[in-house]
């Protein structure tokens, strides 16, 4: 088995950012694309030898797996080689018209695998050709793809498509969701087996879930704290008003219910959205505002 410096070959520094790896990847496919290069085989390695260590060294865990090891692979092999579980998420699924789908045939329909060296470290790859486009036996055990989404596709439901084996297979993903739920493909996989998308739902910087439950916030003065009134606040489902009471203390929620995440398996119900109160205290007031504040003080 042959290493490979995957940073030599995308023409990278060890030091190389994410965004660095994706511009010198992506020139790197457009320059030795087989379809720019038809019947040129030096061409067509160049091109699976990009592919092979963007797939690397575009995923972290990937990446520092591959730092740690180095030139030192064949010793690693030799202690045991334990194999561990390709995740082909980022080949196979994506969103409809997003561009990031990419067919298994494209890479190895006729052309041959990835390097020993890969899939020594990175475990066992789809099998070339064949009637059916086989996946390898380990992705055979598995057949399990990771997927991200955000929190507003989870609210409203979304979709993602698999490619591989000559099928293009659009999923759908029901509203409600959760990280760790799993949607079952019935017969995506090139072989005709089920194939289960792994959700992960990302964080969301304006909320915060706790199962069917979502918390926000909402900003009001202190006069509308103090007085009552309405403020603005943004929900999954859109913009409303909400009533302020009279003496909202800070931090104080405000239930609004059936504002929150669908369940999934009664979508029509949904559990409630928490909204904590934070009061802005002005930092200068005007002489007439002091003086009714002091009358407030001292009735």
């Amino acid at each position: 088995m042959d290493y490979k410096d995957y940073y030599q070959v995308l023409g990278v520094p060890r030091s190389a950012s994410a965004d660095e790896i994706r511009t010198a990847y992506r020139k790197l496919a457009m320059k030795y694309h087989p379809d720019r290069n038809p019947n040129d085989k030096q061409a067509e390695d160049r091109f699976k030898d990009a592919n092979e260590a963007y797939q690397v060294l575009s995923d972290p865990q990937k990446r520092a797996r591959y730092d740690q090891l180095g030139s030192a692979y064949s010793s690693w092999q030799n202690r045991g080689a334990p194999g561990g579980g390709f995740d082909w998420s980022q080949w196979t699924t994506g969103q409809p018209g997003s561009g990031q789908q990419v067919n298994f045939e494209d890479f190895f329909g006729g052309a041959g695998g990835f390097s020993d060296f890969f899939s020594t470290i990175f475990g066992g790859m789809p099998t070339s050709g064949g009637a059916a486009g086989r996946f390898g036996p380990r992705m055979a055990r598995q057949n399990e793809q990771p997927v991200n989404i955000s929190l507003t596709e989870a609210y409203a439901g979304t979709s993602r498509v698999l490619e591989g084996g000559g099928k293009r297979v659009t999923i759908r993903i029901p509203a409600g969701v959760k990280t760790g739920s799993k949607v079952r493909a019935a017969g995506a996989a090139p072989d005709g087996s089920d194939v289960y998308l792994k959700i992960n739902v990302e964080k969301d910087a304006n909320y915060e879930r706790k199962d069917d439950d979502l918390y926000t916030s909402v900003s009001v003065d202190i006069f509308t704290a103090l007085l009552g009134g309405e403020a603005e606040v943004h929900t999954l489902g859109g913009k409303i008003r909400v009533n302020i009471p009279v003496g909202t203390q800070p931090e104080q929620l405000i239930r609004l219910t059936g504002r929150g995440m669908p369940k999934v398996k009664s979508p029509e119900s949904k559990g409630d959205l928490y909204v904590r109160v934070k009061i802005q205290i002005p930092k200068t007031l005007s002489a007439r505002q002091k003086e009714l504040l002091e009358q407030a003080r001292n009735p």
